[in-house]
């Protein structure tokens, strides 16, 4: 049996369909591990969220921040922009049935035999692996309860930008759902940087989050996506694996059921 994680498909249906084909994936025995941003951006949102929904327990999905906006427009905390590609999912027979499962989705996953865990975008350099999976678990338990569509409606935005233990309320679910889904840079002050959006070679003035990371590099390996602009690879005990599908990059899995996890991708420019 092997585990494979996938980089961000961003509804780029067709192209996870030519990967799998790649790396002969069997829904028998195999695991795929999704390290969020199912939807957007690309062509059939709607095919996506269907074909993982029905892998059922051989998957494993993270949310990322465009799963999150897809389902704050599901609860009418946001308006559908022009650049979303969402109306198909909004509009189909089943999309209560698709958002629920979405919602029900963590924020990230750890699996202790392999010692590997996954995110969307990352965890703070000043969490331990517990204090991780219990900031997740806060937001994940709003998700899932009575106040999530407050949540929604409050979710956006950049502040704080600076996390500690005393945040609460929104601001402590905001800074929490930040880091997991959205980070990339730190600033010398320690703060997040949401605006920063190019590769490290862009902004020398910003330190990338995984260069700060080094208690943990002896502990447990990181798979994350939501970057693409940050070549593919591994960063010492963290692995990039969004290579940009929905941009005519390649998409990227990499098995990480190995000692050495192997990479394998396709072309996604034709």
């Amino acid at each position: 049996m092997a585990v494979y994680a996938i980089g961000d498909v961003q509804g780029c249906y067709d192209n996870l369909c030519r990967l799998l084909d790649k790396i002969n994936f069997d829904d028998a025995s195999d695991s795929l591990w999704f390290c969020g941003d199912l939807v957007n951006r690309g062509p059939d949102s709607l095919a996506t969220l269907r074909f993982v929904k029905e892998l059922g327990e051989q998957a494993v999905t993270v949310l990322g921040n465009h799963d999150l906006h897809l389902l704050a427009m599901h609860h009418g905390g946001q308006p559908v922009a022009e650049s979303d590609t969402f109306y198909a999912v909004l509009n189909s027979p089943d999309c209560d049935e698709l958002l629920a499962w979405l919602q029900s989705r963590p924020l990230l996953h750890f699996d202790n035999n392999l010692k590997m865990l996954l995110v969307h975008a990352g965890i703070h350099p000043q969490w331990s692996l517990q204090q991780a999976q219990h900031y997740a678990a806060e937001i994940e338990q709003t998700l899932n309860g009575p106040d999530s569509q407050a949540f929604f409606a409050q979710m956006y935005g950049d502040q704080p930008s600076h996390w500690h233990e005393g945040l609460s309320g929104m601001d402590r679910k905001r800074c929490i759902t930040n880091i997991l889904t959205r980070m990339r840079f730190f600033s010398t002050d320690e703060r997040l940087d949401m605006k920063a959006k190019g590769g490290p070679g862009q902004h020398p003035e910003l330190t990338p989050w995984y260069i700060l990371n080094h208690r943990l590099d002896d502990q447990f390996r990181i798979v994350f996506g939501h970057w693409s602009t940050l070549a593919v690879g591994s960063y010492g005990y963290h692995f990039a694996i969004d290579g940009g599908c929905v941009w005519g990059g390649k998409f990227v899995a990499l098995q990480v059921d190995l000692q050495e996890p192997r990479w394998i991708s396709i072309s996604c420019d034709d």
